[in-house]
């Protein structure tokens, strides 16, 4: 299963440095000026997380011309509320690097999407200037989560917690988490399918900030996740494979070309 393949590398990857949480607790300091990736999600309409990723296991090779930076660039100005920045190295070729590179070159709210198992990568996290980070409740549980998204926010973060089953929405929520993202790929079996984000949306209290990911390419299904009552979607091969994606994006908002 490719999700325990991704976990086990991560584990051998994070070596010694997992499990010695407690030094960073003690060296906690604010490295950036905070950007509200919340209150980004929050404004009138359907915001659209504009992901960056070159790769990803399901998909191989999506974009062979890949500059973080530009794409930043093209993301600001296509109507984007805030970035995704993969920085898994293995799977999805990504790298703490495009986060930066990304920062560097727009104004907007970045959030770090990897597979955090451990603080450190929180706390490294804050200090390559994310605003925000992806936890998932499928790896972590309801516990871990909640130390997770404690420290995350000591350390000036927003926490996205990702769910893809109705169990996992009741860790999320007793952990505290205030945006939940509905994953409509199968973390199993990669099968992605949208009515995993119409099946669940009910089950989210009215005052959590939803975020449909996944599978996302028109915009009648942009206007339907709206209308079903999520604020945001979370939008990357669909924007990756173009070759203007600013203008792919500017699209999908129903903005004019």
């Amino acid at each position: 299963m490719i999700l325990e393949r991704i976990l086990t590398s991560k584990k051998d990857l994070l070596g010694r440095v997992s499990g010695n949480a407690a030094r960073y607790h003690q060296r906690i300091a604010p490295c950036h000026e905070k950007r509200d990736f919340h209150t980004a999600l929050t404004a009138k309409g359907i915001s659209i997380i504009a992901e960056i990723k070159q790769s990803s296991p399901s998909a191989g090779t999506i974009r062979t011309s890949f500059n973080p930076g530009v794409l930043a660039g093209q993301y600001t100005a296509g109507g984007a509320a805030a970035i995704s920045v993969l920085t898994e190295e293995r799977f999805f070729h990504g790298s703490p690097r495009h986060l930066i590179q990304a920062r560097n070159h727009s104004p907007l709210p970045v959030l770090r999407k990897d597979f955090i198992i451990d603080e450190s990568q929180i706390y490294e996290a804050a200090q390559i200037g994310a605003d925000a980070i992806l936890l998932i409740a499928a790896i972590l549980g309801e516990a871990k989560l909640k130390r997770f998204m404690r420290f995350g926010r000591r350390c000036g973060l927003d926490c996205l917690v990702e769910v893809h089953r109705e169990e996992e929405i009741d860790a999320a929520i007793n952990a505290g988490a205030s945006i939940i993202g509905i994953n409509n790929r199968n973390l199993d079996s990669l099968a992605v399918s949208l009515e995993t984000s119409f099946r669940l949306i009910g089950l989210l209290p009215d005052d959590i900030v939803t975020v449909s990911e996944s599978g996302i390419k028109t915009r009648g299904q942009i206007l339907m996740l709206q209308e079903a009552g999520f604020d945001a979607v979370l939008i990357g091969e669909t924007l990756m494979r173009h070759p203007d994606p600013g203008r792919k994006l500017r699209e999908l908002l129903g903005a004019p070309a």
